[in-house]
């Protein structure tokens, strides 16, 4: 009984919520609408420490100050581009999770799909070159068994 309650608690925490977000209490802004924009400002930039996770999510310190930037500059009167802007100026092009297609980021945005094609074409080259068997020729036994099969008198 004690395993199954245990197991119901590990399933129910699993599947009990959405993303975590590791905003602080005292980082929130008092402005709704300031925090909402904050908030999806945040899911746009990416912890520089985790680097798979947005800010909005990481509890590293460091993204604990880039959502406190960010809300300092939205409090100030930024928009959302400025405030990207701002935060882009200062740690590269990378702090984004979907950075534009631009020069700086064009070997980032076509690896992957290079890294492919390239895959593709080796395997098709392979094949290619792979010597296919040259057919065994078949015994006198198999032959006259054959024609037999087939009904062949020849």
């Amino acid at each position: 009984m004690l395993r199954r309650l245990l197991f119901a608690i590990a399933v129910a925490a699993g599947f009990g919520g959405s993303a975590a977000h590791a905003v602080e209490p005292s980082e929130r802004l008092a402005d709704p609408a300031l925090e909402a924009r904050a908030r999806t400002l945040s899911q746009q930039l990416r912890c520089l420490v985790c680097q798979n996770q947005s800010i909005d999510e990481s509890n590293a310190d460091l993204a604990h100050d880039l959502r406190v930037v960010l809300r300092q500059r939205l409090v100030a009167g930024d928009t959302d581009r400025q405030v990207l802007d701002y935060v882009v100026a200062r740690y590269g092009v990378f702090v984004l999770l979907d950075p534009p297609f631009a020069r700086a980021t064009y070997l980032l945005w076509l690896t992957p799909p290079a890294l492919v094609l390239g895959a593709g074409l080796f395997v098709v080259l392979r094949a290619r070159r792979r010597p296919r068997p040259e057919p065994a020729a078949l015994t006198e036994e198999e032959r006259s068994r054959a024609a037999l099969l087939l009904g062949d008198s020849g």
